[in-house]
C-alpha cells in the first residue's frame, strides 16, 4: 500500500504536510529533532496494512509545514492544541497518539489536555515524566555545561547553532544519526568543553552510508529537505523549554490512556533521564502496557529496529 502526502491548512490557518496511508482506526505519528513524518516511513505501510489509517505530520517548524517565528509556538501546550486542530481537520475523532523524542511529551500533553482525543499512546524514546525539572531549564544548562558540552545549552541563542548546522546539513546529519544510534555512546561528546567548541566540534566522524538501518537514498532525503528549510525550526524546540517549565503547573500530570513505552537500550536519552525514570513513569500513567527496552538500538528506535517495533505497535493497537 503506497502512502501519499499532501498539504492540509487547519481552523487555525497553520498549513501542515502530512503523509498518510490506509483507512480504520487513525494512528497519528510525531517525529522529533531532526525528523520529518518521513522518520515513520517503515511504519505508515505496515499500520495500513493491518487496517489502520496512519498519518505522520511535518511537526510545526519541519519541512513542509509552517515554521511559526515566535518560539512560543513551540511550547508544548500549543503544540498540543494544534495537533487538537490537526485531528479536527483530518475529521478524527480519537487516535492512537505515537511520538518520538520531542514528539513524545507533545503527544502526552495532548493525553494531559485533552484526554477524550487520546484513545491511546505510544511512547519512543522519551519516558513519560511527571514532574517539572528543579530550576528553570536554560538555568540548569548553563550549570551543566561549565562541566562538559552541552547541545541543550549550546541551541538555546537563537542564530548559533542555526548558522552552525544549516552550513553543513549533510556532514551535521550523518555525524548526529550515528552518534545517537546504537553503534555510538554519545555521552562520549561530554568530555569535550564548552568554551569554543561548536556541536560539530564534538560529534563523532560517522561511517561512510549506507548503514544496517539508514540507506544512501534515505539519508539522502533528510539532507535534501534540510537543506531547503534550515535548522532553525526543529531548534525552536529547544528554546521552549523554559516556557514548558513554566506552564508546568498549569496542568493535571497523569495519564489515563493506556500507554505503550518503546525504546533502544542503547538510548543516551535513558541514561540522561536516570534509570528512575522508568520507574517514574509508571507512576504517572496507571495503564501503562508495556515498557520494551531493544537491545543494541539508540535513539532512532523505529528507524533502527522497525519490525520490532512494528510488531510491537500493533499487538498493543489490537489490545485496545
Amino acid at each position: 500500500m503506497s502512502a501519499t502526502m499532501r498539504e492540509l491548512t487547519d481552523g487555525d490557518g497553520f498549513t501542515w504536510q502530512i503523509t498518510e496511508a490506509g483507512a480504520g482506526p487513525a494512528v497519528v505519528m510525531c517525529h522529533g529533532f531532526p525528523g520529518l513524518g518521513y522518520s515513520y516511513r517503515h511504519q505508515i505501510d505496515a499500520l495500513a496494512e493491518a487496517g489502520f489509517r496512519a498519518v505522520a505530520p511535518d511537526m510545526p517548524g519541519y519541512g513542509g509545514s509552517d515554521v511559526p517565528s515566535d518560539v512560543a509556538e513551540y511550547a508544548n501546550d500549543r503544540i498540543a492544541d494544534r495537533l487538537v486542530a490537526l485531528l479536527d481537520a483530518l475529521d478524527i475523532e480519537q487516535a492512537v497518539l505515537v511520538g518520538h523524542d520531542f514528539g513524545a511529551p507533545a503527544v502526552w500533553t495532548v493525553a494531559e489536555k485533552h484526554p477524550d482525543r487520546v484513545g491511546g499512546l505510544v511512547l519512543l524514546a522519551v519516558p513519560y515524566s511527571p514532574d517539572a525539572m528543579p530550576i528553570r531549564p536554560s538555568e540548569l544548562f548553563t550549570k551543566m555545561s561549565k562541566k562538559h558540552f552541552l547541545h541543550l545549552h549550546y541551541f538555546q541563542e537563537p542564530g548559533v547553532a542555526d548558522a552552525e548546522l544549516d552550513s553543513d546539513p549533510r556532514r551535521f546529519l550523518r555525524r548526529l544519526f550515528f552518534a545517537l544510534s546504537g553503534a555510538y555512546d554519545y555521552l562520549h561528546i561530554w568530555q569535550h568543553p564548552t568554551d569554543g567548541n561548536g556541536y560539530l566540534d564534538v560529534l563523532p566522524h560517522a561511517p561512510c552510508l549506507p548503514w544496517s538501518w539508514l540507506s544512501q537514498e534515505e539519508f539522502d532525503h533528510y539532507v535534501s529537505v534540510f537543506t531547503d528549510t534550515g535548522f532553525t525550526g526543529g531548534l525552536n524546540w529547544y528554546r521552549a523549554y523554559d516556557q514548558n517549565w513554566e506552564h508546568h503547573a498549569d496542568r493535571h500530570h497523569e495519564i489515563a490512556a493506556p500507554t505503550l513505552y518503546i525504546a533502544g537500550e542503547a538510548d543516551p536519552v535513558i541514561a540522561m533521564s536516570g534509570p528512575q525514570s522508568l520507574e517514574k513513569m509508571r507512576t504517572g500513567v496507571p495503564d501503562l502496557r508495556g515498557v520494551h527496552l531493544i537491545a543494541h538500538t539508540g535513539h532512532f528506535v523505529q528507524q533502527e529496529r522497525p519490525e520490532d517495533v512494528n510488531r510491537l505497535l500493533l499487538d498493543f493497537l489490537r489490545d485496545l
